[in-house]
């Protein structure tokens, strides 16, 4: 029998290679917060979500170390079997007492979360409406929902409000999802204007917090802390970003998150969190609020290189530089990678055809003569 299979998978290997759309993985060993081991290199990396350099923190590698002493390298079953261990509980009482929420759950990770909260709470009688740009894991949830599941122009509340008013009306349910730091881009969702809109429709509304909790705000606190009068029914963000660790979170009501504990099937049919991660997000949580120089410097740093390109001030950790072509965004990403600078570039379908960029991610770390450097090997692949 021929092994179509494999032909299969050298035809689309093919296919992709001859768009610079295959994507090969590279190991590397992160030294620190900012420098890492690639090809036996070393380079000052610009393309970590590791935002307050907490990953290498003292404190939260003793948490992780002491926690695995104590209760094993994994949960060694589902939360609702055996795998509910109580750093876990503890962790949710924190993450809820931040975002000034009567409960939290915690999952896996941030796919997980989101691919399991939106089909608890909406199914095929039900709208979903997601913002175009959003997170993969926003949209993987809505498809599994089965909901009617529609686009919503990039934070666009004109064409939001007109969706919502156009196809409100004959759906059961409805769940509007967004990110609120988006992460290929770095800007903002206007989350007051879509919680607006959402309580004049009878919506809930989902806010994806991955990339702003522990970056933007006061306190790190997050878009939560951007727009205090928005009503968020759902405020989802993980522990592997500016927490330096693994896993995620909702926090909600308590009867939305008794619900979700029940019925996610990312909860239900998933082995829980180790407690190694619970432990370090629990000390990352603590340096978090012991340190707000340590919160503001990657704001600070992403604004450095913005104002020496003369671009717009930025709004988050992440600047994107556009290049456009594929080919053009490996060129460029090499040509950086020879001054000693990583920043992997990012293509289609992450990102939209033709927009193939360098995403810059600053932290706490990064020293201003870096960033500076930075500014000077990003100038000429500046568009335009």
């Amino acid at each position: 029998m021929p092994d179509t299979l494999t032909a299969f998978a050298d035809a689309k290997l093919e296919r992709l290679a001859s768009q610079s759309l295959r994507r090969t993985l590279k190991p590397t060993r992160r030294l620190d917060g900012v420098w890492v081991e690639r090809d036996g290199r070393r380079l000052i990396s610009f393309s970590c979500n590791d935002y307050l350099g907490l990953t290498h923190h003292g404190a939260v590698k003793v948490a992780a170390a002491t926690a695995c002493q104590m209760f094993g390298a994994g949960s060694g079953a589902s939360r609702l079997v055996t795998g509910d261990t109580p750093l876990i509980s503890e962790l949710e009482r924190r993450l809820a007492a931040k975002k000034g929420t009567e409960a939290a759950c915690v999952f896996g990770s941030g796919y997980l979360a989101n691919a399991g909260i939106i089909p608890t709470f909406t199914g095929p009688h039900d709208l979903v409406l997601v913002d175009e740009l959003a997170h993969a894991c926003i949209w993987a949830g809505a498809k599994l929902s089965g909901a009617q599941t529609i686009a919503f122009r990039h934070n666009d509340m004109a064409d939001l409000a007109e969706k919502l008013a156009t196809w409100r009306g004959g759906a059961g349910q409805c769940l509007v999802a967004t990110d609120g730091v988006f992460s290929m881009d770095g800007d903002i969702a206007p989350v007051d204007e879509i919680s607006r809109l959402c309580r004049a429709r009878d919506a809930w509304l989902l806010v994806d917090d991955a990339h702003g909790f522990g970056v933007v705000g006061e306190g790190g606190l997050g878009v939560r802390a951007l727009f205090p009068d928005a009503r968020i029914d759902l405020q989802m963000g993980t522990l592997s970003k500016a927490l330096g660790g693994y896993g995620a979170y909702v926090c909600a009501s308590e009867p939305v998150v008794a619900l979700l504990k029940t019925r996610a099937r990312t909860i239900v049919y998933t082995t829980g969190l180790p407690p190694a991660n619970a432990a370090a997000a629990l000390a990352a949580l603590d340096v978090i609020e012991a340190e707000p120089e340590r919160v503001a410097a990657p704001l600070a740093k992403a604004r450095r290189l913005t104002r020496a390109l003369n671009l717009p001030d930025a709004t988050s950790a992440i600047v994107p530089i556009v290049i456009g072509p594929a080919e053009k965004a490996l060129e460029a990403a090499a040509a950086l990678e020879a001054q000693g600078l990583l920043a992997v570039p990012i293509r289609p379908p992450t990102v939209p055809a033709g927009t193939a960029r360098l995403r810059l991610a600053f932290t706490a770390g990064h020293p201003d003569e870096a960033v500076d450097r930075l500014a000077e090997a990003v100038r000429p692949w500046l568009p335009g």
